[in-house]
Protein backbone atom coordinates (compact mmCIF):
# COMPACT_ATOMS: atom_id res chain seq x y z
CA UNK A 1 0.00 0.00 0.00
CA UNK A 2 2.68 2.56 0.72
CA UNK A 3 5.00 1.65 -2.17
CA UNK A 4 1.73 2.23 -4.32
CA UNK A 5 1.45 5.38 -2.97
CA UNK A 6 4.69 6.32 -3.17
CA UNK A 7 4.11 5.64 -7.00
CA UNK A 8 1.29 7.41 -7.58
CA UNK A 9 2.70 10.45 -5.88
CA UNK A 10 5.03 10.46 -8.32
CA UNK A 11 3.11 9.85 -11.33
CA UNK A 12 1.17 12.52 -10.09
CA UNK A 13 4.23 14.80 -10.15
CA UNK A 14 5.78 14.14 -13.42
CA UNK A 15 2.08 14.53 -14.84
CA UNK A 16 1.93 18.01 -13.13
CA UNK A 17 4.93 18.41 -15.03
CA UNK A 18 3.97 18.08 -18.14
CA UNK A 19 3.43 20.92 -20.77
CA UNK A 20 0.65 20.63 -22.95
CA UNK A 21 1.30 21.87 -26.77
CA UNK A 22 -1.44 23.92 -28.74
CA UNK A 23 -3.30 21.06 -30.89
CA UNK A 24 -1.95 19.35 -33.92
CA UNK A 25 2.12 21.53 -32.97
CA UNK A 26 5.34 19.77 -32.27
CA UNK A 27 8.46 20.41 -30.94
CA UNK A 28 10.80 17.86 -32.83
CA UNK A 29 13.73 19.15 -31.18
CA UNK A 30 15.42 21.77 -28.20
CA UNK A 31 18.90 22.85 -29.49
CA UNK A 32 20.81 24.95 -26.58
CA UNK A 33 23.64 27.95 -26.59
CA UNK A 34 24.83 29.59 -24.36
CA UNK A 35 26.78 28.90 -20.66
CA UNK A 36 27.53 26.99 -17.90
CA UNK A 37 23.34 27.18 -17.07
CA UNK A 38 22.67 25.30 -20.22
CA UNK A 39 26.13 23.20 -20.37
CA UNK A 40 25.51 19.69 -19.90
CA UNK A 41 29.32 18.39 -20.28
CA UNK A 42 30.86 20.75 -23.42
CA UNK A 43 33.53 21.95 -21.48
CA UNK A 44 34.95 18.26 -20.09
CA UNK A 45 37.53 18.20 -23.09
CA UNK A 46 38.47 21.45 -23.03
CA UNK A 47 41.74 23.22 -21.56
CA UNK A 48 39.85 25.56 -19.20
CA UNK A 49 39.13 25.32 -15.29
CA UNK A 50 35.26 26.31 -16.23
CA UNK A 51 34.33 22.46 -15.82
CA UNK A 52 32.88 20.35 -13.50
CA UNK A 53 32.85 16.76 -14.75
CA UNK A 54 33.99 15.54 -10.87
CA UNK A 55 31.93 14.75 -7.67
CA UNK A 56 30.05 16.16 -5.94
CA UNK A 57 28.47 17.98 -9.26
CA UNK A 58 25.79 15.32 -10.29
CA UNK A 59 25.08 13.42 -7.04
CA UNK A 60 21.15 13.75 -7.70
CA UNK A 61 21.90 12.96 -11.67
CA UNK A 62 21.21 8.93 -12.71
CA UNK A 63 23.48 6.54 -10.74
CA UNK A 64 25.28 9.80 -9.06
CA UNK A 65 27.33 10.48 -12.22
CA UNK A 66 28.83 13.77 -12.51
CA UNK A 67 28.34 14.61 -16.47
CA UNK A 68 29.36 18.19 -16.97
CA UNK A 69 26.57 19.66 -15.89
CA UNK A 70 26.94 22.79 -13.55
CA UNK A 71 24.70 21.89 -10.39
CA UNK A 72 23.50 18.30 -8.24
CA UNK A 73 21.69 17.10 -10.79
CA UNK A 74 19.48 18.06 -14.32
CA UNK A 75 19.54 21.31 -15.24
CA UNK A 76 17.20 23.46 -17.52
CA UNK A 77 17.53 21.95 -21.08
CA UNK A 78 16.97 18.84 -19.49
CA UNK A 79 13.73 19.91 -17.26
CA UNK A 80 12.63 21.89 -20.63
CA UNK A 81 12.85 18.79 -22.89
CA UNK A 82 11.45 16.89 -20.18
CA UNK A 83 8.33 18.78 -19.60
CA UNK A 84 7.67 19.78 -23.33
CA UNK A 85 7.98 15.51 -23.95
CA UNK A 86 10.93 15.92 -26.23
CA UNK A 87 13.71 13.47 -24.69
CA UNK A 88 14.40 12.95 -20.89
CA UNK A 89 18.37 14.62 -21.30
CA UNK A 90 19.94 16.84 -23.48
CA UNK A 91 23.48 15.93 -24.52
CA UNK A 92 26.48 17.69 -25.07
CA UNK A 93 26.83 18.42 -28.80
CA UNK A 94 30.86 17.07 -27.94
CA UNK A 95 29.84 13.88 -25.70
CA UNK A 96 31.84 11.32 -28.22
CA UNK A 97 29.17 8.91 -27.18
CA UNK A 98 26.49 10.88 -29.15
CA UNK A 99 23.88 8.79 -31.61
CA UNK A 100 22.33 9.86 -34.84
CA UNK A 101 18.36 9.50 -32.61
CA UNK A 102 20.39 11.89 -29.88
CA UNK A 103 21.13 14.93 -33.11
CA UNK A 104 17.92 14.54 -34.44
CA UNK A 105 16.12 15.07 -30.95
CA UNK A 106 18.56 18.23 -29.68
CA UNK A 107 21.62 18.88 -28.34
CA UNK A 108 23.49 21.39 -26.42
CA UNK A 109 26.13 23.63 -27.99
CA UNK A 110 26.61 26.24 -24.56
CA UNK A 111 29.89 26.39 -23.22
CA UNK A 112 30.15 27.29 -19.21
CA UNK A 113 31.92 30.63 -18.57
CA UNK A 114 30.72 31.80 -21.94
CA UNK A 115 28.54 35.07 -23.03
CA UNK A 116 27.58 37.75 -25.63
CA UNK A 117 31.08 39.22 -25.28
CA UNK A 118 33.34 37.45 -27.41
CA UNK A 119 35.83 38.66 -24.41
CA UNK A 120 34.03 36.59 -21.93
CA UNK A 121 35.15 33.11 -23.11
CA UNK A 122 38.13 34.15 -24.26
CA UNK A 123 39.09 34.90 -21.01
CA UNK A 124 37.87 31.42 -19.50
CA UNK A 125 39.48 28.97 -22.98
CA UNK A 126 35.81 28.42 -23.20
CA UNK A 127 33.69 28.10 -26.77
CA UNK A 128 32.37 31.39 -27.71
CA UNK A 129 29.30 32.18 -29.13
CA UNK A 130 30.80 32.10 -32.89
CA UNK A 131 32.45 28.48 -31.78
CA UNK A 132 29.00 27.58 -30.96
CA UNK A 133 27.35 28.57 -34.30
CA UNK A 134 30.12 26.81 -36.30
CA UNK A 135 29.58 23.79 -34.30
CA UNK A 136 25.67 23.81 -35.33
CA UNK A 137 26.52 24.12 -38.38
CA UNK A 138 28.52 21.21 -38.65
CA UNK A 139 25.15 19.22 -36.99
CA UNK A 140 23.04 20.30 -39.54
CA UNK A 141 25.24 18.53 -42.26
CA UNK A 142 25.41 15.59 -40.12
CA UNK A 143 21.35 15.61 -40.01
CA UNK A 144 21.26 15.88 -43.29
CA UNK A 145 23.57 13.20 -44.25
CA UNK A 146 21.30 11.19 -41.65
CA UNK A 147 18.13 11.81 -43.19
CA UNK A 148 17.98 14.47 -46.11
CA UNK A 149 17.63 17.90 -46.73
CA UNK A 150 14.14 18.71 -46.38
CA UNK A 151 13.74 16.54 -43.04
CA UNK A 152 16.88 18.22 -42.05
CA UNK A 153 15.11 21.31 -42.73
CA UNK A 154 11.86 20.72 -41.09
CA UNK A 155 13.59 20.08 -37.82
CA UNK A 156 15.83 22.97 -38.06
CA UNK A 157 12.76 25.47 -38.50
CA UNK A 158 10.18 24.19 -35.94
CA UNK A 159 12.66 23.39 -33.24
CA UNK A 160 12.73 25.63 -30.16
CA UNK A 161 15.77 27.16 -29.44
CA UNK A 162 17.62 28.20 -26.02
CA UNK A 163 19.70 31.14 -25.76
CA UNK A 164 20.69 31.62 -21.99
CA UNK A 165 24.14 33.48 -21.80
CA UNK A 166 24.94 36.72 -20.14
CA UNK A 167 25.46 36.26 -16.33
CA UNK A 168 29.53 35.34 -16.90
CA UNK A 169 29.74 39.01 -18.89
CA UNK A 170 28.47 40.82 -15.87
CA UNK A 171 30.04 39.17 -13.29
CA UNK A 172 33.33 38.20 -14.29
CA UNK A 173 34.26 40.21 -17.65
CA UNK A 174 32.85 43.54 -16.12
CA UNK A 175 33.00 43.38 -11.98
CA UNK A 176 35.47 40.95 -11.78
CA UNK A 177 38.45 41.78 -14.19
CA UNK A 178 39.46 45.54 -15.33
CA UNK A 179 39.16 44.03 -18.60
CA UNK A 180 36.37 46.28 -19.89
CA UNK A 181 35.52 49.12 -17.08
CA UNK A 182 38.50 51.28 -18.52
CA UNK A 183 36.45 51.52 -22.07
CA UNK A 184 33.07 51.53 -21.18
CA UNK A 185 30.43 52.17 -17.74
CA UNK A 186 27.85 49.77 -17.13
CA UNK A 187 25.60 51.56 -19.69
CA UNK A 188 27.79 51.23 -22.30
CA UNK A 189 28.60 48.13 -21.87
CA UNK A 190 25.25 46.40 -21.71
CA UNK A 191 24.72 48.26 -25.06
CA UNK A 192 27.76 46.02 -26.12
CA UNK A 193 26.45 43.17 -25.16
CA UNK A 194 22.93 43.54 -26.71
CA UNK A 195 25.17 44.23 -30.17
CA UNK A 196 26.42 40.85 -29.80
CA UNK A 197 23.05 39.39 -28.55
CA UNK A 198 21.54 40.78 -31.71
CA UNK A 199 23.73 39.92 -34.24
CA UNK A 200 23.82 36.08 -32.79
CA UNK A 201 20.15 36.06 -32.76
CA UNK A 202 20.31 37.54 -36.35
CA UNK A 203 23.26 34.86 -37.13
CA UNK A 204 20.81 31.71 -35.95
CA UNK A 205 18.32 33.12 -37.69
CA UNK A 206 19.94 33.05 -41.21
CA UNK A 207 20.41 29.18 -40.24
CA UNK A 208 17.31 28.03 -40.16
CA UNK A 209 16.09 28.69 -36.48
CA UNK A 210 12.74 30.05 -35.97
CA UNK A 211 11.48 29.76 -32.32
CA UNK A 212 13.79 31.20 -30.02
CA UNK A 213 13.70 31.23 -26.22
CA UNK A 214 15.93 34.29 -25.12
CA UNK A 215 16.73 33.80 -21.14
CA UNK A 216 16.97 36.95 -20.04
CA UNK A 217 19.75 38.07 -16.84
CA UNK A 218 19.24 36.84 -13.15
CA UNK A 219 19.19 39.10 -10.21
CA UNK A 220 23.28 37.95 -10.39
CA UNK A 221 23.64 39.62 -7.43
CA UNK A 222 21.52 37.83 -5.31
CA UNK A 223 23.80 34.43 -6.05
CA UNK A 224 25.93 33.40 -3.30
CA UNK A 225 29.09 34.43 -4.62
CA UNK A 226 28.27 37.43 -5.80
CA UNK A 227 26.75 38.12 -2.21
CA UNK A 228 30.45 37.29 -0.87
CA UNK A 229 32.12 39.73 -3.76
CA UNK A 230 29.96 42.69 -3.77
CA UNK A 231 27.62 42.59 -0.85
CA UNK A 232 29.35 43.79 2.18
CA UNK A 233 29.67 42.39 5.42
CA UNK A 234 26.14 41.35 5.79
CA UNK A 235 26.45 39.91 2.47
CA UNK A 236 23.38 41.18 1.23
CA UNK A 237 22.02 40.69 -2.64
CA UNK A 238 25.00 43.10 -4.75
CA UNK A 239 22.87 45.80 -6.27
CA UNK A 240 25.52 47.27 -8.35
CA UNK A 241 25.28 43.44 -10.37
CA UNK A 242 20.98 43.27 -10.04
CA UNK A 243 21.20 46.79 -11.74
CA UNK A 244 23.41 46.09 -14.58
CA UNK A 245 20.94 42.36 -15.27
CA UNK A 246 18.46 45.15 -14.95
CA UNK A 247 19.63 47.71 -17.70
CA UNK A 248 20.58 44.35 -20.05
CA UNK A 249 17.15 42.73 -19.92
CA UNK A 250 15.73 46.05 -20.68
CA UNK A 251 17.67 46.63 -23.55
CA UNK A 252 17.15 42.93 -24.77
CA UNK A 253 13.49 42.75 -24.94
CA UNK A 254 13.99 46.12 -26.82
CA UNK A 255 16.24 44.72 -29.29
CA UNK A 256 14.01 40.88 -29.41
CA UNK A 257 10.70 43.30 -30.39
CA UNK A 258 12.59 44.93 -32.94
CA UNK A 259 13.83 41.14 -34.37
CA UNK A 260 10.53 40.08 -34.38
CA UNK A 261 9.07 43.01 -36.26
CA UNK A 262 12.36 43.28 -38.50
CA UNK A 263 12.74 38.76 -39.72
CA UNK A 264 9.94 37.07 -41.11
CA UNK A 265 8.43 34.01 -39.57
CA UNK A 266 10.59 34.82 -36.29
CA UNK A 267 9.12 34.28 -33.09
CA UNK A 268 11.75 34.85 -30.23
CA UNK A 269 10.67 35.20 -26.88
CA UNK A 270 12.55 36.49 -23.95
CA UNK A 271 12.15 34.02 -21.36
CA UNK A 272 12.25 36.91 -17.87
CA UNK A 273 14.23 34.22 -15.35
CA UNK A 274 15.03 37.92 -13.14
CA UNK A 275 11.67 38.29 -11.37
CA UNK A 276 10.74 34.59 -11.57
CA UNK A 277 14.08 33.65 -9.34
CA UNK A 278 13.69 37.13 -7.40
CA UNK A 279 10.49 36.02 -6.25
CA UNK A 280 11.46 32.28 -5.32
CA UNK A 281 14.71 33.87 -2.79
CA UNK A 282 11.82 36.04 -1.35
CA UNK A 283 9.21 33.46 -0.67
CA UNK A 284 11.74 30.90 -0.53
CA UNK A 285 9.89 28.94 2.31
CA UNK A 286 6.96 28.13 0.65
CA UNK A 287 8.52 25.62 -2.04
CA UNK A 288 10.84 24.11 0.83
CA UNK A 289 13.93 26.30 1.14
CA UNK A 290 15.88 27.28 3.87
CA UNK A 291 18.84 28.28 2.67
CA UNK A 292 19.37 31.15 -0.29
CA UNK A 293 22.28 32.82 0.73
CA UNK A 294 25.06 30.29 0.44
CA UNK A 295 25.24 27.02 -2.12
CA UNK A 296 24.91 24.05 -0.49
CA UNK A 297 28.55 22.69 -1.91
CA UNK A 298 31.41 23.50 0.95
CA UNK A 299 30.42 26.83 2.64
CA UNK A 300 28.36 28.02 0.04
CA UNK A 301 30.12 31.28 -0.09
CA UNK A 302 32.62 30.85 -2.73
CA UNK A 303 32.84 27.53 -4.01
CA UNK A 304 32.35 26.98 -7.53
CA UNK A 305 33.91 24.49 -10.04
CA UNK A 306 37.20 23.65 -9.35
CA UNK A 307 36.79 24.99 -5.38
CA UNK A 308 33.75 22.67 -5.52
CA UNK A 309 35.23 18.77 -5.60
CA UNK A 310 35.41 15.56 -3.41
CA UNK A 311 37.77 16.76 -1.08
CA UNK A 312 35.87 20.01 -0.52
CA UNK A 313 34.34 19.75 3.32
CA UNK A 314 31.19 20.51 4.93
CA UNK A 315 29.02 19.65 2.04
CA UNK A 316 25.64 19.19 2.82
CA UNK A 317 23.65 16.48 2.87
CA UNK A 318 19.95 17.69 1.72
CA UNK A 319 20.85 19.84 -1.33
CA UNK A 320 16.86 19.82 -1.33
CA UNK A 321 16.85 22.68 1.39
CA UNK A 322 18.93 24.72 -0.79
CA UNK A 323 18.25 27.02 -3.68
CA UNK A 324 21.63 27.24 -4.60
CA UNK A 325 23.55 23.88 -5.66
CA UNK A 326 27.12 26.19 -5.29
CA UNK A 327 27.83 29.63 -4.99
CA UNK A 328 26.92 30.23 -8.91
CA UNK A 329 24.16 27.58 -9.75
CA UNK A 330 20.53 26.79 -8.38
CA UNK A 331 20.02 23.10 -7.08
CA UNK A 332 18.00 20.70 -9.85
CA UNK A 333 15.35 21.53 -7.60
CA UNK A 334 14.99 25.56 -7.66
CA UNK A 335 15.04 25.32 -11.83
CA UNK A 336 12.36 22.72 -12.20
CA UNK A 337 10.48 25.21 -10.12
CA UNK A 338 11.47 28.06 -12.76
CA UNK A 339 11.17 26.06 -15.86
CA UNK A 340 7.84 24.89 -14.85
CA UNK A 341 6.64 28.72 -13.71
CA UNK A 342 8.02 30.01 -17.52
CA UNK A 343 7.43 27.33 -19.78
CA UNK A 344 3.82 27.93 -18.25
CA UNK A 345 3.76 31.38 -18.63
CA UNK A 346 5.37 31.20 -22.51
CA UNK A 347 5.47 28.24 -24.70
CA UNK A 348 2.11 28.90 -26.35
CA UNK A 349 4.00 32.57 -27.71
CA UNK A 350 5.77 29.84 -30.37
CA UNK A 351 2.84 28.63 -32.15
Amino acid sequence: MILSLVIFSLFIHHALAIIPLPKNQSLPALIVFGDSIVDPGNNNDLLTLAKCNYPPYGKDFIDGKATGRFSNGRIPPDLIAEELCIKELVPAYLDPNLQVDDLLSGVSFASGASGYDPLTPKLASVLSLSDQLDLFKEYTRKITDAIGEDEEAKIISESLYIVCTGSDDIANTYFATPARKFDYDINAYTDLMVTFASNFLEDLYGLGARRVAVFSLPPIGCVPSQRTIGGGLKRSCAESRNHAAEIFNSKLSLTVDLLNKKLPRAKLVVFDIYNPLLALLHNHAKYGFEVVNNGCCGTGVIEVTILCNRFTPFTCTNDRKYLFWDSYHPTEEAYRILVHQILKEHINKFF
